[in-house]
């Protein structure tokens, strides 16, 4: 078993930030982005976010439509690629928690509550099964302000 797990482990680290995406193909012009929120915003909660995207369509989860995904919100996480598990950390799915909201029932905007605060912002898009486009589709790094 560790002969198979290693030579995984090797391929998954040389690829870098590749090995962020799956399997599911992108537009690779493809954008994700806040349409009402910029980074060093001040605001008031709860937080009204509004999902950018162009170049692709969106489809709840669980939809195999080509070229579509739906959206995932990051809050107070490493950017994409940059978490614990370093490049390869969504080869799988984005997990859900506090940190990773998903919207798997297509969403385009959300109400968020937030803690009075600094807070960063991230969008993904994933594909039907929650991973992430090849190539992977996300946003800047925002952070905000909750007064």
């Amino acid at each position: 078993m560790k002969f198979v797990v290693a030579p995984m482990v090797i391929a998954l680290g040389m690829f870098g930030t590749q090995a962020i995406a799956g399997d599911t193909p992108a537009n690779p012009d493809a954008k994700v982005y806040f349409v009402n929120l910029e980074d060093g915003a001040k605001v008031s909660g709860p937080v009204k976010v509004v999902f950018g995207l162009s170049g692709m369509g969106v489809a709840p989860a669980g939809i195999e439509k080509e070229n579509t995904g739906h959206h995932h919100l990051f809050v107070n996480r490493p950017p994409v690629g940059e978490g614990e598990d370093g490049a390869d950390e969504f080869v799988y799915n984005i997990p859900a928690d506090e940190n990773h909201i998903h919207y798997g029932g297509g969403q385009t905007e959300a109400v968020v509550e937030l803690s009075p605060g600094t807070h960063t912002l991230q969008l993904v898009l994933g594909d039907l099964n929650h991973i992430p486009h090849d190539p992977p589709i996300y946003s800047d790094v925002i952070t905000i302000t909750v007064e």
